[in-house]
């Protein structure tokens, strides 16, 4: 309530007026122009829906309970405002407030404090709350109308129906009991006008209209000021305390439509994969059984004809040959659609009788010269990050071929479709889990990052299975990956991977494991032909093998 008769009035400030309101869904439809008696009704009808629509009367949305965290707020400011009232209370004795009033001073204190409770549940029971704060004040003001005065009971009265509007969560049972607490108010406030102020004391002090300060009538003038004053007061929190329901309401929405899309693009993307690869499956069947069964039926004939004429059968071997070439490099050539990254990357690396590359997989120690190797005048720059010192070692080697092909796609991607100048690559090894952060990362993480100063080129937008085949190498090492512009400029490319425990760390590298494979395999091909096999065909078999597993 607010009281321009006292010398402390003074109220919250005007809030806004509500924003455009939605059209309500139960709205009939237009009729036609020849029922212009219906006009009416009609209009009023719309009214009234968009009004309840607005404050979401017939809405399934029910606004989440504030949480703990938030009722100890609420304790907090109902203490804090406690202290504030008992305070105002000893300020306006001091000033004079309460001169004529008989009850005691401790009873006036105690009546201020206590007003102040409800305060401390307002969130969790708002339209209790708004009852009884309005109640009290009810009381309060018949009997000690001076306390309901001081800026403490004011802000308390504008917080109470604020919270109750914002915060209730059946919509017809606050329309209801605000609507109460409102009209009981200003019942109270005509009545306090027309008894308390009384019309007597304005005509004694203004008679006639020669002695009216202004144009307007002063019993009129303040009768105007107080209600345009209240209905601004009460009006204010109901609004402010609305929009607020509609803000949590929305965001709520938005974080639901957010959930969504993501799930809908994640399901969109794996059928896109399974899509794939359920081509690449049929056409390597078709490649596979098309060569094979060449081979077979040549290698067929060249048994048959191997004695009588010897010309045949070789040149049943070339086709057998040729063919074997043909379908490994269509094999090639089919993989390649998913993973379109250039090969023979690594130092060293020699390239076959085909053309392919024999290098080893390469590793966390190609990333420095991957970084040194010329991309069109691309200014790059490398930093390796380990904790402790040597942590790199510990990376398991599939891990260190994910971490550098990802370097190595956005590489690629600044070069091709970037304005980029400059590129920075980052390595970091941590092992260090004495506090872990995150239970995925608990024994540390390997992570390369690649940062660039550019922005997208246009007209080079590629397919986008470059950074899918990144995201799918992150997931198979349950890792996390962030790809995106910076908002300093540029673009980021992150991946990080979790170190397993340090007692898993296989104690030889998978490559060295591999090549000691590999050996054996060559020992026991070797020990037929120290048994007296001739040595010649068992090489060039050998041959024929490595060049077709090339």
């Amino acid at each position: 309530m607010v009281d321009a008769s006292s010398p402390s009035d003074a109220g919250p400030p005007d809030a806004r007026q509500p924003g455009a309101r939605q059209p309500n869904a139960g709205q009939p439809a237009v009729r036609q122009l020849d029922e212009p008696q219906t006009a009416a009704p009609r209009s009023a009808e719309g009214v009234a829906g968009r009004v309840l629509n607005w404050f979401g009367v017939d809405s399934d949305w029910e606004r989440v309970p504030a949480g703990r965290v938030a009722y100890r707020r609420d304790l907090l400011l109902g203490a804090c405002f406690a202290a504030y009232a008992a305070i105002s209370v000893e300020l306006g004795r001091s000033m004079g407030i309460f001169e004529g009033v008989r009850e005691p001073l401790w009873l006036i204190m105690l009546l201020a404090v206590v007003s102040m409770l409800p305060l401390a549940w307002r969130r969790r029971y708002p339209l209790v709350s708004l009852v009884l704060v309005y109640g009290m004040w009810l009381a309060i003001g018949l009997t000690i109308s001076a306390i309901t005065v001081l800026m403490p009971m004011q802000i308390l009265y504008f917080v109470a129906l604020f919270t109750a509007v914002a915060w209730a969560r059946d919509r017809r049972a606050m329309l209801i009991v605000v609507s109460a607490c409102v009209l009981m108010m200003f019942t109270w406030l005509i009545w306090m006008f027309a008894v308390q102020q009384g019309i007597e004391t304005l005509l004694e002090e203004f008679p006639t209209p020669a002695d009216w300060p202004g144009l307007v009538e002063p019993y009129l003038a303040s009768l105007i000021y107080q209600l345009v004053m209240n209905i601004a007061f009460f009006g204010g929190a109901v609004v402010a305390g609305q929009m607020q329901w509609n803000a949590a309401r929305r965001r709520e929405q938005l974080a639901d439509q957010a959930v969504t899309i993501e799930t809908q693009a994640a399901a969109l993307t794996d059928q896109a994969i399974v899509a794939e690869r359920v081509r690449i499956a049929r056409e390597l069947h078709d490649v596979v059984a098309h060569h094979v069964s060449v081979i077979g039926i040549q290698a067929a004939a060249a048994r048959r004809v191997l004695g009588r004429d010897p010309a045949l059968a070789a040149e049943a071997l070339v086709t057998i040959e040729r063919e074997s070439r043909e379908g490994v490099a269509q094999m090639r050539n089919l993989v390649g659609t998913l993973r379109s990254v250039p090969d023979g990357g690594a130092s060293g690396a020699q390239p076959g009788p085909d053309g392919a590359s024999r290098a080893p997989e390469p590793g966390l120690g190609d990333l420095p010269e991957l970084t040194a190797a010329d991309y069109d005048g691309l200014d790059t720059t490398f930093h390796r990050v380990e904790e402790p010192a040597g942590a790199a070692a510990d990376v398991p080697a599939p891990m260190g071929l994910s971490l550098y092909r990802t370097a190595q796609e956005a590489m690629a991607n600044v070069r091709k479709h970037s304005t980029a100048r400059s590129a920075t690559v980052t390595l970091r090894v941590v092992r260090d889990a004495a506090v872990p952060a995150d239970h995925q990362f608990a024994h540390g993480f390997a992570e390369v990052e690649v940062l660039d100063d550019g922005r997208p080129r246009r007209g080079t937008s590629g397919s986008g299975l470059g950074l899918l085949g990144i995201r799918e190498r992150a997931v198979t090492h349950q890792g996390v990956v962030e790809i995106g512009p910076r908002a300093t400029g540029g673009f980021r490319v992150r991946m990080r991977l979790p170190l397993p425990a340090p007692d898993l760390v296989p104690a030889v590298s998978p490559a060295e494991q591999m090549a000691k494979h590999t050996a054996e395999q060559a020992a026991e091909r070797a020990e037929p032909a120290a048994e007296g096999r001739p040595e010649a065909p068992a090489q060039t078999l050998s041959a024929t093998r490595s060049e077709v597993a090339g």
